[in-house]
């Protein structure tokens, strides 16, 4: 065995061992579960055929596990996914079909019953930085729910929301864009 007679040898040398010593759990980390697609995101992968009968006008698949949202055009032919936010808690996450019942950009946020009970302090907030809707929002059949942007950025990825599906503003943006009135919604 060569001994190491500088710092930066030696650095070098224990780099190279700790990812040797870290190659079992990364192995198994990239070993997908059974039945479970992913692609390069760690994104769990879904198919529209899987949760509808046809694309309708647009189709989004909102996967409250891998925090993504699916997006499909009305032909099939756009085919897009983004990260998201998602609810903190099983008791704030609604699952099941929806859709796309109304659009705005520069949303205003009042809180709801259940929100100020967890929290008192919190108020009616018009458009703006501080707003917790971001810059556009889309509004599920269901009181309450929607999709919409975030102004925090931390929150996309997490387990951050009261029950809302959370994007970064310029996604939102992109998705109010290409999503038509009426597509349809599944949250999983």
């Amino acid at each position: 065995m060569k001994l190491i007679h500088t710092r930066r040898g030696f650095l070098t040398l224990a780099a190279a061992g700790t990812a040797g010593l870290a190659m079992p759990a990364l192995v198994r980390a990239e070993t997908p579960l059974e039945g479970v697609r992913r692609n390069a995101s760690s994104f769990r992968m879904q198919d529209w055929q899987d949760h509808f009968d046809d694309l309708g006008k647009a189709t989004l698949v909102c996967d409250t596990q891998s925090r993504a949202v699916h997006f499909w055009s009305g032909d099939g032919s756009d085919y897009r996914v983004y990260p998201t936010s998602v609810p903190i808690s099983e008791e704030l996450t609604k699952r099941g079909y929806t859709k796309i019942v109304r659009k705005r950009v520069g949303p205003d946020w009042t809180p709801t019953a259940s929100m100020i009970e967890r929290n008192p302090e919190l108020k009616y907030m018009p458009p703006g930085p501080d707003n917790p809707l971001g810059t556009h929002a889309m509004y599920f059949t269901w009181p309450a729910y929607l999709m919409h942007g975030t102004h925090d950025d931390r929150k996309i990825g997490r387990l951050a929301s009261d029950g809302c599906i959370g994007l970064y503003n310029e996604q939102i943006e992109e998705l109010y864009a290409i999503t038509p009135i009426g597509a349809q919604v599944r949250i999983i």
